[in-house]
């Protein structure tokens, strides 16, 4: 009897209820990130309206303009599984709605990485020009790497059971 509940592994839920537990597992994760790409993505919007502005290089210029782009994006992937709920809440087709939603999650918080990378680089750039930067913006990516997919992966092979 105990070896039985020893090899048990997951949870005793319909399919229906785990898309309802993912879903909510997943709005939990995506409120995260919202707030951090709308935040960013605000003041990245103030920056052209700022006297500073102005003189700015064209190189400074051209990674504004990428960055805000970048940012739009990664606004725009994390606010869609909202959306996507909204538009498809009642036809029964939750499993799938959580499948998309956390596609659309994951290439928002990828386009999240980007955006603040560009944005460090841009923010880095004005502040000093020192040839370190391009390094500093690279170690920084590196740890959002790791952090971000490298720690959750090894602990995904390393802790799941076939």
């Amino acid at each position: 009897m105990v070896q039985a509940a020893e090899r048990r592994t997951g949870r005793d839920e319909t399919a229906d209820e785990r898309a309802d537990r993912m879903w909510g597992e997943l709005m939990q994760e995506i409120r995260v990130a919202q707030m951090g790409v709308q935040i960013l993505f605000g003041f990245l919007l103030t920056v052209v309206f700022t006297p500073k502005y102005a003189h700015l290089g064209d190189t400074e210029k051209t990674i504004y303009i990428v960055t805000v782009v970048l940012g739009a994006t990664a606004t725009g992937a994390l606010i869609g599984p909202v959306s996507l709920h909204r538009l498809v809440s009642g036809r029964r087709i939750k499993p799938r709605a959580v499948e998309w939603a956390s596609r659309l999650t994951f290439i928002g918080l990828v386009l999240l990485l980007v955006t603040t990378a560009s944005s460090l680089l841009l923010i880095l750039r004005v502040a000093t020009h020192d040839a370190f930067v391009p390094w500093l913006v690279t170690a920084v990516v590196a740890w959002y790497l790791v952090c971000w997919f490298v720690v959750p992966l090894w602990v995904r092979r390393r802790y799941t059971t076939k």
